[in-house]
């Protein structure tokens, strides 16, 4: 008689599962507020769906992953990062449309289930919602043998939040002689990584753990650079009427990015030197030869958020910005075109 086939035997280890399960529900309860209606581990998670103080409520949803970024966090063995950069750029894009974050799901699917890992990954996404005010409602972690390769995992978000129907920020108001406002990157974010490592793994040969004087830290430590939220920085602006757009710089990179905001016979133009340029992009560029159009159509270049607000307001939101410690940059204005970005 042979011995009885289970379920580990397949390479899926259900009690692993378990262990991972313990910790996450320890890191999601750091998240929850009065408005939780559920603990991590029902079939589906419950939240109040009432806004007394909004008077026409709208949910507003995004998802969204990390992309080859990850690539970087398997080499370096950094696993409690990337579920931040997926929190913070799920929050950026709902904030766009002046949108809070009210919840977020997410989803992992490993090779081998190891719990620390899965802790590790958590643990990031729990910082993020943590300090974005969102709660961790729930998510789902699969276990997939001969799907992904040892060590490796992707990882998905959802994000829901709430914006007043009045006040919702869709770019209807962009006018020519309106401005552009910049908030910095950090790094590339989660966007442009594949690119990022043809050229510094492939091109240049250089290791996650090579120290690069041209970035004062090594690529690892340059390619894992945070992706940050600008719900802070943002939040006081988005009910004052003053901000006519936001967009979250993604992929696409600038020239791409902006255009999905501005209205019928808007276009942009970008100056460029009108804020810094981080080293990373300034070394990629000459490690391939790069052309100035791909950069910028490829990389944020050191720009994460751009606000676009009449020239009258301006400077009361460079004001406001700058109360926050924020860093920002007057980069540009709107002309008349046909959702067209220039760099000059």
């Amino acid at each position: 008689m042979t011995k009885p086939i289970t379920y580990s035997d397949a390479g899926v280890d259900i009690d692993a599962a378990t262990r991972a399960t313990d910790k996450i529900k320890e890191l999601a309860r750091r998240t929850f507020n009065q408005r939780t209606l559920s603990e991590i581990g029902s079939f589906g998670g419950m939240f109040d769906g009432a806004f007394p103080n909004l008077k026409q409520p709208v949910l507003v949803a995004s998802a969204d992953g990390v992309g080859t970024k990850l690539k970087i966090a398997f080499a370096a063995g950094v696993h409690n990062t990337v579920g931040r950069d997926l929190v913070n750029h799920c929050v950026n894009d709902i904030l766009v449309q002046g949108a809070r974050p009210l919840f977020f799901l997410d989803y992992i699917a490993i090779g081998k289930l190891l719990p620390d890992v899965v802790a590790a990954i958590v643990e990031g996404v729990a910082n993020g919602c943590h300090e974005n005010g969102c709660v961790l409602l729930g998510g789902e972690t699969a276990e997939m043998p001969d799907f992904y390769s040892s060590g490796e995992y992707d990882i998905a978000g959802f994000i829901v939040g709430v914006a007043d129907r009045e006040k919702v920020i869709d770019g209807k108001r962009i006018t020519p002689g309106d401005v552009l406002l910049a908030l910095p990157s950090e790094g590339l974010h989660t966007n442009g990584y594949s690119l990022a490592r043809k050229l510094f793994f492939e091109v240049a040969g250089h290791e996650v753990n090579t120290y690069l004087d041209e970035l004062g830290m090594t690529v690892g430590a340059a390619l894992l650079q945070p992706h940050l939220s600008y719900l802070k920085a943002l939040d006081s602006l988005l009910d004052s009427g003053s901000i006519k757009g936001l967009a979250h710089i993604t992929g696409g990179g600038l020239t791409d990015n902006i255009p999905r905001i501005l209205p019928e016979g808007c276009a942009v133009e970008i100056d460029k030197g009108s804020w810094p340029v981080l080293p990373v992009f300034n070394l990629m560029q000459k490690l391939g030869n790069v052309s100035e159009a791909e950069m910028y159509r490829t990389f944020n270049m050191g720009v994460g958020m751009v606000i676009v607000t009449s020239a009258e307001d301006a400077d009361a939101v460079d004001a406001q910005l700058q109360q926050q410690d924020t860093a920002v940059f007057r980069i540009g204005r709107v002309t008349e075109g046909n959702r067209e970005v220039s760099i000059r």
